[in-house]
């Protein structure tokens, strides 16, 4: 079986971790679907077990969760009993980013429920060695995970957004439209988290860079993750684009070198020979 030449792998990541969809990737590059997708596979294989070895240790201050909807195959409203048992439907990936280095310290992807919530939590506490203040939104599943993985020891403060309704606009279509911002309660769960630093704004941004990175991310297209495997491959995949390989624009650095994780910037080239 040929190989392909490092730059035209180079190439494949490259356009995967900037947006482009499996097809148009192919076509761009001129390989095969299948050649792109065993890439992806490999390659997020890899990153996922250089996460979970590298990011240990870290002395976070405040830390940011929330989920993000995606889903696979199909959306839960569609779904049969016998495709959500083979992993389809709605796919929440839940992500914990440390708001200072922008560092992203854990992800899972799963239900919307409070063992989700739990298995991240315990997750960032096996990561971070310092006490740590944690916002998140008013998600009910928190509540009890966080206390059951940190105990005494965190600070938390949940951020409770409220939105009403629109006002009457006759004749206009608002189907896609958000609804209206009205404002944001800050409540004290657990310690003594400071009002100032209770905020979301760091991991809401985290979610548009990754709608904007991963193609199947997008909303209202047909560029949806087709199995759940893959799905997971590609979200290690940019995780560790971010965290070792993209400069932040604000840090000018990467996030890993801010949280002191590397020394030097890791670049395509590093993340291909992860895979062996």
């Amino acid at each position: 079986m040929n190989k392909l030449c490092l730059s035209k792998r180079v190439q494949i990541i490259n356009l995967l971790v900037e947006g482009m969809s499996i097809r148009a990737t192919a076509r761009v590059v001129d390989v095969s679907i299948n050649t792109v997708m065993k890439l992806l596979i490999d390659a997020g294989k890899a990153c996922q077990a250089f996460h979970d070895a590298t990011v240990h240790g870290l002395k976070s201050q405040r830390v940011q969760c929330d989920e993000i909807w995606s889903f696979v195959y199909c959306k839960d409203s569609t779904a049969t009993d016998e495709l959500k048992g083979k992993g389809y439907g709605d796919a929440w990936t839940w992500v914990g980013i440390d708001a200072d280095s922008k560092l992203v310290i854990s992800w899972l992807v799963g239900p919307r429920d409070a063992e989700s919530a739990y298995t991240l939590m315990k997750d960032i506490k096996s990561r971070v060695k310092t006490r740590l203040q944690l916002t998140t939104d008013g998600l009910v599943a928190y509540m009890d995970a966080v206390s059951s993985a940190f105990g005494s020891r965190i600070d938390y403060a949940r951020l409770v957004k409220r939105y009403g309704g629109y006002e009457h606009e006759e004749g206009k279509e608002r189907r896609y439209s958000p609804t209206k911002y009205i404002g944001a309660d800050k409540i004290r769960v657990q310690g003594n988290p400071d009002q100032k630093y209770v905020t979301t704004s760091h991991i809401e941004r985290q979610n548009l860079t990754m709608r904007m990175h991963m193609r199947r991310f997008t909303r209202l297209t047909n560029a949806f993750s087709k199995k759940l495997e893959n799905h997971c491959y590609a979200i290690a995949l940019h995780f560790v684009y971010y965290n070792f390989v993209k400069i932040h624009t604000t840090l000018r650095i990467t996030p890993a070198m801010e949280a002191g994780l590397t020394k030097d910037l890791m670049t395509i080239e590093d993340i291909l020979k992860l895979c062996g």
